[in-house]
């Protein structure tokens, strides 16, 4: 994923939180908030807990969901910034069920900042 389509600061996280809307599922917690700029790619952040495992843990799921977003691109509305945040059991889930259920999880939460 590229640096632009990347949410890098704190200042970027705090104004999504603060500012945002937020949905969740089971497994993942989305937060969005309608930037200035209306054509602009959206941006994610990820924000995955120590509670969620070790730190090789943390950075395979956050590997797996960058791709997962990736592969979602096409469907995610311009203009936005997003914070999604993985819940503890995520990566076992994962293991357990495959990448193809992370990316069916995703959606589902994306359907519901749509709806």
């Amino acid at each position: 994923m590229q640096r632009r389509h990347r949410l890098s600061r704190s200042r970027d996280f705090d104004a999504v939180y603060r500012h945002g809307r937020s949905t969740s599922t089971r497994s993942l917690v989305l937060y969005w908030f309608r930037r200035d700029e209306d054509e602009v790619e959206p941006r994610l952040g990820l924000a995955v807990p120590r509670a969620t495992g070790s730190a090789v843990v943390r950075n395979r799921i956050k590997r797996q969901l960058r791709e997962a977003w990736r592969a979602q691109r096409e469907t995610i509305p311009p203009g936005f910034d997003y914070v999604l945040i993985a819940r503890p059991g995520l990566p076992e889930s994962v293991e357990a069920r495959g990448y193809a259920w992370l990316e069916e999880r995703l959606a589902e939460v994306l359907s519901k900042a749509r709806a």
